[in-house]
């Protein structure tokens, strides 16, 4: 008996590295390398996402994948997922002797048929849009099959919303019993694809020392991996004990890096475990999260600092428009950049408990009027500084260069990142790069003759959102290269610390792929600092989350946990069950540890307050509410909301 046990042991001991000599080397890679979640069919995997100089990698291997199942051509990794794929595996990318990790998560997504009755009625075209198709009405068009109108979509495990378009027109499911209040004035229907959620594993904490870390687990794990850094650790690190709890051994390597961090994740046929995100200094578990420093980026709490409405420091650059077409609340205020300064030296974000502030954009915007709002009319001032006539040059009613200058510097010594926000998706019409070569912006006209404004789900990577604000063309190497080195510009000149990038959706990924990899070699890797790179998207978790990797962006804000959160704590006749699944889908997406905005509100949206009071409703345009009447607080429990 005792000799059986001793040959299992010997076993596993033959199949188990035993020796963990690897250090990362900060010039090759920074940051965790984000897990890659593969397609059902295939997957693209860009070498530079992980390590920017992608030469450097002499070959890769794969736990799981066999070499016919996957090629590589130059930078790009070409992976044909087999069918009979664990749930987790890793591949690893080898610069030298030294097998850089990445973990590898199989799809999840299944089939699912929608089916529409037209009873009697005789229908053109019906077609869906909702969170599973990104609200994209061209992406699911139903056939008409022996009377039935059928569509065939695939989706992860979770619950959507989606309407029916008939002919053109949107309407509920009429077959569908589910639907859920928009926060719009209306409803959408709700399909529920199962999940087994309740049987996939979790993990948590359960003690540390100084040596060790002991892991308590629930539901059973088929599989589970432990990474220091960008590296897998072997198996003789850990050790899963009889109830089926698991030990990890911290690696002495961790004693050279004064922030490094443990992740665990695991699987089982039902799903996955939430995964850790375990925080070590010089070695040692980190267990104060006060002790992260301002620039780690999940400790970041950002405010929004629309500068023309924020604190006016300096009167001598006020200079609002001078047209009566435009109502005073379309006009600039006043606020800028020295007003910013002033706050930060009162301590006014450091008593909020602020770390991080974000700044609307101060390049410079137009003198005159633009737009048109019918009740009332009014047009339009540049105020928020979203109609860049310029890529680098501060508009003078902000403020100058001297003061962003001393804005950064004053924050830093305040303990405060500075995040500036970027414009590159479209410029006003009289930006000198657009009268030089108009061809660099797409088309204004659809083939059919109509405008291409505002077509935002459709047509989401070449629409207008105004007839003088053309969008640029970013899949044009010439373009995408050039609006790149100009936010690498801005890193560079003024030692910021990242960007909120607006209208995030509407670029193409060869923009924030080259952007990103520009900052990782330009700035991050040489200079050895994090940024924060935190993008704009409305729609579905899918879109969003496809935006958010190593290569891309950190994060981006999360409007549907928002929206959800909204609905639960304002409105009485709604259950708190409504957020819940919005954040555990949000959880699932983008990770139990992810740099997601978590917002209270934002440029675009009505105050949470004033919803909260019952002096702005859901069931209203809020714009036009804004222009018909002042909006404050109405009922004063919105302060306990």
């Amino acid at each position: 008996m005792k000799s059986t046990c001793w040959f299992f042991l010997l076993a596993l001991l033959a199949g188990c590295t035993q020796h963990f000599d690897h250090v990362p080397d900060p010039q090759i890679a920074r940051g965790l390398f984000s897990p890659v979640n593969l397609n059902p069919d295939t997957t693209i995997i860009y070498i530079s996402d992980f390590i920017p100089d992608n030469e450097l990698v002499d070959s890769v291997s794969f736990q799981s994948i066999e070499k016919n199942s996957w090629q590589r051509s130059s930078n790009k990794i070409l992976i044909k997922t087999p069918e009979d794929l664990p749930m987790l595996s890793t591949m690893n990318l080898w610069v030298g002797d030294t097998p850089y990790s990445l973990l590898l998560k199989k799809s999840q997504k299944q089939k699912v048929i929608l089916i529409y009755d037209p009873g009697s009625s005789q229908h053109g075209s019906v077609r869906a849009r909702g969170e599973f198709n990104r609200w994209n009405a061209r992406s699911t068009q139903f056939e008409l099959i022996d009377g039935m109108w059928v569509a065939e979509i695939l989706v992860n495990p979770g619950t959507y919303q989606y309407l029916l378009v008939i002919n053109g027109e949107q309407a509920l499911d009429p077959g569908n019993p589910d639907s859920v209040n928009n926060n719009m004035g209306g409803f959408n229907s709700v399909l529920s694809v199962g999940t087994g959620a309740e049987q996939a594993p979790w993990l948590f904490t359960d003690e540390i020392d100084e040596e060790e870390i002991d892991i308590e687990t629930g539901n059973e794990l088929d599989q589970y991996f432990v990474f220091w850094q960008n590296f897998k650790l072997p198996c003789s690190f850990i050790v899963r004990e009889v109830e089926g709890d698991i030990e990890i051994k911290l690696p002495g390597k961790a004693t050279q890096l004064k922030r490094s961090f443990i992740r665990v994740w695991s699987a089982n046929k039902h799903g996955y475990s939430n995964e850790l995100l375990i925080p070590l200094e010089y070695g040692r578990v980190l267990k104060d999260p006060s002790l992260l420093s301002r620039n780690e980026q999940q400790r970041m709490i950002l405010y929004n600092v629309f500068v023309d409405r924020f604190n006016n420091g300096d009167p001598a650059n006020d200079r609002p428009v001078d047209d009566p077409d435009i109502l005073p609340p379309a006009n600039y205020h006043g606020g800028d950049i020295s007003g910013v300064i002033q706050k930060v030296k009162d301590g006014y974000f450091n008593e909020l408990g602020i770390n991080a502030i974000w700044l609307s954009p101060v390049v410079l915007n137009p003198e005159g009027s633009y737009g048109y709002w019918p009740d009332p009319p009014s047009k339009f001032s540049a105020y928020h500084g979203y109609w860049p006539i310029s890529f680098t040059r501060i508009d003078p009613r902000f403020g100058t260069a001297g003061q962003l200058h001393k804005l950064v510097r004053v924050a830093h010594e305040h303990n405060l990142n500075v995040l500036l926000d970027i414009v590159a998706n479209h410029v006003h019409e009289e930006h000198p790069v657009y009268r030089q070569h108009p061809d660099w912006a797409t088309d204004l006209y659809l083939p059919d003759g109509t405008l291409n404004t505002e077509k935002w789900d459709e047509y989401r990577l070449t629409t207008w959102f105004d007839i003088f604000l053309p969008t640029l063309d970013l899949a044009k190497p010439a373009v995408y290269n050039m609006l790149s080195d100009s936010a690498v510009w801005w890193i560079k000149e003024y030692k910021l610390d990242g960007f909120r990038h607006d209208a995030t959706k509407h670029i193409p990924e060869i923009f924030w792929r080259t952007l990103t990899y520009k900052l990782k070699t330009e700035v991050a890797i040489p200079e050895q600092r994090d940024l924060y790179q935190l993008g704009e998207t409305y729609g579905s978790p899918e879109l969003i989350s496809s935006y958010i990797c190593s290569g891309m962006l950190d994060g981006q804000f999360d409007f549907n946990v928002y929206d959800e959160a909204l609905a639960s704590i304002i409105r009485p006749d709604e259950s708190f069950e409504r957020l819940n699944t919005a954040l555990q889908r949000s959880l699932k997406y983008y990770g139990s540890h992810n740099l997601m905005g978590y917002i209270t509100g934002n440029q675009d949206r009505g105050r949470f307050a004033s919803y909260a009071g019952g002096d702005l409703l859901f069931e209203e345009d809020s714009k036009l509410a804004g222009w018909t009447r002042d909006i404050g607080i109405g009922d004063p429990v919105a302060y306990d909301k």
